[in-house]
C-alpha cells in the first residue's frame, strides 16, 4: 500500500480518536499500519470505542488480514509481542493446525498499541469445543467449562477466536445461537452459573436480540471471565442501551461508514458494571463479520 494511502487511514484514525477525546499517538499507530500495510487495500477496517473505565480515552482499530498472512510472526518481528514462554506464544499456531482459517485480524489502540490477533473460521463452518480443547496451549478453563457451553447449546458453534496478547486472555465467539439461548431465564442462568451478576432489565432486552456471544477466558482462572452479547444495527442509538455521552457523540459525528451497520457488544463485569462497545466501520466487508446473521440484524430494536 502506498504511503499516501496509509497516511489517509492514519488521519481517519486520528479524526475518530478526537471524537472521544483519545490522545492520538502516531508512535503507536504508524508502526502497526506499516507492518501490516500490504493487507490494508482489501481489508475490513473498523474503529471501536467502549463505555467502561478501562477503555476510557482509547480508540481501538481492527484490520482484517488474508488467510496466508502471518500476523503473529509480524507482531514478534516488529516487537509488538514479546515471547516469554507462556502458552499464549503458540496458541495461534496450535489453532491453525487444527482448524481451517478463512482470515485473520489484528487490533491495536491509539494509546495502547498492538493488542490482539483474531482467527476467523470459514463462513458457516463452525468449529467445535472438542477441536479447540485439543490444542495443548489452550487455557484449561475452556475444557473446564465445556459442560457449561454444551448445556447452553454452544459447543459446536465457534466462528472465531481472539487472542489478547496485552491481557493474556482468549475470546471464543459463538454464532447461530439456539433460540432458547436468548430467553430471559436462560440468559440469567448463563450469568449466574459462572458467578456473574444478573444483567439489568435493560441489558436483558438487549441480549435477547443478539446474533452472537463471546466468552473470555484466561490461563489464570478456571472460570469464564466474561460473557458479551453482540448485536448488529444501523442505528445504535435506537437500542435499549445507555451508550453514554462519549459513544453517543461518536455515533453522531463519526465521518466514516455512516451508512454501514454498527456492531454493539454488551457485557457485565465481575463487579456488576455493565458496559457497551461500539464498532463502526471505516471500510465494511460483510463476509468478515463471521457471526453476523444479516446486515440488518437488530434494525427493529426499540
Amino acid at each position: 500500500m502506498s504511503r499516501n494511502d496509509l497516511e489517509e487511514l492514519s488521519s481517519a484514525i486520528e479524526d475518530s480518536a478526537r471524537l472521544i477525546g483519545a490522545p492520538f499517538s502516531r508512535d503507536q499507530v504508524w508502526p502497526v499500519l506499516t507492518a501490516y500495510g500490504d493487507a490494508v487495500p482489501n481489508a475490513m477496517i473498523a474503529f471501536r470505542v467502549a463505555t467502561d473505565a478501562r477503555h476510557e480515552g482509547e480508540l481501538d482499530c481492527r484490520i482484517s488480514l488474508p488467510a496466508d498472512a502471518d500476523p503473529y510472526g509480524v507482531a514478534v518481528a516488529e516487537n509488538f509481542v514479546t515471547e516469554t514462554g507462556h502458552p499464549i506464544d503458540s496458541l495461534l499456531a496450535d489453532i491453525a493446525k487444527r482448524c481451517p482459517i478463512d482470515s485473520y485480524g489484528i487490533d491495536f489502540g491509539v494509546v495502547g498499541g498492538f493488542k490482539k490477533i483474531w482467527a476467523f473460521f470459514p463462513q458457516g463452518d463452525f468449529q467445535s469445543l472438542a477441536r479447540l480443547i485439543d490444542a495443548p496451549s489452550m487455557p484449561a478453563a475452556l475444557a473446564g467449562n465445556a459442560e457449561y457451553f454444551a448445556r447452553h447449546g454452544l459447543d459446536d458453534r465457534i466462528g472465531l477466536v481472539g487472542i489478547d496478547y496485552d491481557r493474556r486472555t482468549l475470546n471464543v465467539y459463538f454464532g447461530e445461537l439456539p433460540e432458547e439461548c436468548l430467553q430471559r431465564d436462560n440468559l440469567l442462568a448463563m450469568h449466574r452459573e459462572i458467578g456473574l451478576t444478573d444483567p439489568s432489565e435493560q441489558m436483558l432486552r438487549f441480549c435477547a436480540h443478539a446474533f452472537g456471544i463471546y466468552a473470555t477466558l484466561s490461563w489464570d482462572s478456571a472460570q469464564v471471565v466474561r460473557l458479551a452479547f453482540s448485536v448488529m444495527t444501523p442505528d445504535p442509538l435506537a437500542l435499549p442501551a445507555r451508550l453514554g455521552p462519549r459513544i453517543t457523540h461518536f455515533v453522531r459525528n463519526v465521518r466514516y461508514g455512516v451508512d454501514d451497520p454498527k456492531m454493539v457488544h454488551a457485557a457485565v463485569t465481575s463487579t456488576g458494571e455493565e458496559y457497551y462497545k461500539l464498532q463502526s466501520y471505516y471500510r465494511y466487508r460483510p463476509h468478515m463479520v463471521n457471526l453476523e446473521s444479516s446486515p440488518d440484524a437488530g434494525a427493529e430494536l426499540a
